[in-house]
């Protein structure tokens, strides 16, 4: 449990969460995401990162249950813990010194959003769904990664909505990759990052600082703008009142976290 990293192929680190039971994870297990994907990028014989996960689905976001005993408790630690952490997994994915290939299956949820779409390239099994549930658990974020993934539109429509897209879906936008039977999945990751791992190491350094200085949109400093929203949210209350119907018969539909 936790956050492992191995190196099952020449040049390729594969880092795998595992949070059971959904993979929603904690403020530390961010950090700890973070620290691995860094880790990883600074490892010379490292040309790929694979980023997957184990159990039911590929990520569910952050831990609403960690939330609401900091909240009942009278404290704001684990949001602001959340918000941090988030940031800071999100950023290690983007500014990952190698390209970053995501394995996903199942549900990709909240914060898994935030780390697909700052990925470099994504290869889902054919189970999986990707959305943004936020306004079902009284937040805000990660709206700034899904506009990567969908066009604008859409992206306001699921975000609004909570709704969820299939990874075909999301293949016919062109962000998706490759989409296989789950049994597939960690093998179709890995011929992808074989194949980039292929390429010259320093080149491939290069290649990935020079995408990063030509995209149109600073991701994290838009992600942070986001997460003002979200502190507004809880100041005002209506994040509690929102959030504490998780999982409560009758509530909002528990699609993720």
């Amino acid at each position: 449990m936790g956050v492992s990293t191995s190196e099952p192929d020449q040049g390729i680190a594969v880092i795998t969460a595992d949070f059971p039971p959904v993979n929603a994870l904690p403020v530390q297990g961010w950090y700890d995401l973070a620290a691995a994907v860094r880790a990883a990028g600074r490892d010379p014989a490292v040309r790929c990162v694979v980023l997957t996960a184990e159990g039911r689905g590929f990520n569910a976001g952050v831990d609403i249950k960690e939330m609401q005993r900091d909240t009942a408790a009278g404290g704001h630690g684990a949001l602001i813990g959340a918000n941090r952490g988030c940031a800071e997994a999100f950023s290690a994915v983007y500014e990952c010194e190698v390209p970053v290939v995501a394995a996903v299956h199942g549900f990709c949820l909240g914060g898994g959003i935030g780390l697909v779409g700052n990925a470099d390239a994504i290869v889902a099994s054919d189970d999986a769904t990707f959305g943004l549930p936020e306004l079902d658990r009284g937040a805000l974020g990660a709206a700034t990664h899904l506009a990567r993934l969908v066009p604008q539109h859409l992206m306001r429509a699921l975000y609004y909505t909570s709704r969820t897209a299939t990874a075909a879906e999301l293949q016919a936008h062109g962000s998706v990759w490759k989409v296989v039977p789950r049994a597939e999945l960690r093998d179709a990751a890995r011929d992808l990052a074989h194949e980039i791992a292929q390429k010259d190491g320093f080149l491939l350094r290069l290649a990935k600082a020079a995408l990063n200085g030509i995209d149109p949109v600073d991701v994290r400093r838009s992600y942070r703008f986001e997460q003002g929203f979200t502190f507004e949210a809880n100041l005002s209350g209506v994040a509690d009142r929102v959030r504490d119907t998780f999982g409560a018969p009758g509530g909002t539909p528990t699609k993720g976290a």
